[in-house]
């Protein structure tokens, strides 16, 4: 079962700000990368279903993190059917995340105290998650769907929303700036935050590092 409560989850994904999405097949690869993350700050990582036996790596990652980042809330992410979800809470999922809304999951995941952020690219979609109990709501694929304006204009009439984006963020001052000002509570950040080199080298201080001024960049 989860380590944090539902509560708790999301007041951690929104201390944080920045939620990594990561995924690889090599198990060792994917500690260290958590490692770096946390020890750059980060408090929330959404490990995503994007491989063959990625659960089996989830399963080894939770232990890891429990022992070694206890801080962290450690989520799966790319959810697409009840089963699915069923078997990453099982394993110790403190969140959940999809592209879309799979309301059998919404079902699923508050039945067992998880919070469940489903991908939105409408006003409509929003509220619908909202309907049916999804607290933060993601908005994917954010840059596509109207960047940090969009968010903004959302809260206009929603201002009791909260908004998680993935898709368009970057490591970068001006584009984690634009975001926090739109008033998105977080941003889940893939493979820019990862760059290919820093992985292929090992330099696991580097990422680190972007992880620790990229927060600096969206909580400051």
């Amino acid at each position: 079962m989860s380590k944090f409560n539902k509560i708790d989850t999301i007041c951690i994904i929104r201390k944080t700000g920045i939620v990594p999405v990561f995924y690889n097949a090599d198990v060792e690869l994917s500690k260290k990368v958590v490692k770096a993350c946390y020890d750059g700050g980060i408090r929330a990582f959404e490990f995503t279903n994007r491989g063959d036996g990625a659960h089996k790596v989830f399963e080894q990652l939770v232990a890891y993190v429990r022992k070694e980042c206890p801080e962290m809330a450690l989520g799966a992410g790319t959810i697409l059917d009840a089963g699915t979800a069923s078997l990453y809470i099982q394993m110790g999922a403190d969140f959940l995340v999809s592209p879309c809304m799979v309301e059998e999951v919404v079902r699923l995941a508050n039945r067992r105290g998880i919070p469940y952020s489903p991908g939105c690219g409408t006003v409509s979609e929003i509220v619908h998650a909202q309907e049916l109990g999804c607290d933060l709501v993601k908005v994917f694929p954010a840059g596509n769907v109207g960047g940090p304006s969009f968010v903004k204009n959302v809260l206009g009439p929603l201002p009791w929303a909260m908004i998680m984006c993935t898709g368009a963020v970057e490591p970068t001052e001006d584009n984690l700036r634009a975001w926090a000002k739109s008033g998105v509570v977080a941003v889940g950040m893939g493979s820019k935050l990862f760059p290919k080199e820093l992985i292929a080298s090992g330099d696991w201080d580097a990422i680190a590092d972007l992880c620790r001024k990229s927060l600096g960049w969206f909580n400051g």
